[in-house]
């Protein structure tokens, strides 16, 4: 299966999107924060990445946009994890370059859909 790096600083929901990654058959990578997941990216290049937006320090919208930038991760899949569900969320999402976002409490049957959308091939 695929090589999915987790970016999210709650622990529990960490502990609970790895899990379920992981019954999926998914090799899970984690990093608590943005510049740790940037890091993470480069050495373990995986196939896509669940981005918390809101993080400690750098914000996972100012890491995908950097993402987005650099020749070697422009079309790595991103997919937002947020609590924001307003029209004017998605839309910044988007705009910073995510492919998909999912609300939280995450619905672990759409983060499943999601990922398999995401990762079929073309």
């Amino acid at each position: 299966m695929a090589r999915i790096l987790v970016i999210e600083d709650n622990p529990t929901n960490m502990k609970l999107v790895s899990l379920v990654l992981d019954k999926a058959g998914h090799q899970v990578l984690t990093a608590d924060d943005a510049v740790t997941g940037l890091q993470v990216i480069n050495r373990e290049q995986p196939d896509l990445v669940l981005m918390d937006v809101q993080l400690p320090g750098m914000d996972g919208l100012t890491a995908t946009r950097q993402l987005r930038a650099a020749p070697g991760t422009r079309d790595l899949r991103i997919v937002a994890l947020t609590a924001f569900a307003m029209p004017e969320d998605a839309a910044r999402i988007r705009a910073a370059g995510c492919d998909a976002y999912l609300t939280k409490p995450v619905r672990y049957r759409e983060l499943i859909d999601t990922i398999d959308s995401l990762l079929k091939p073309a």
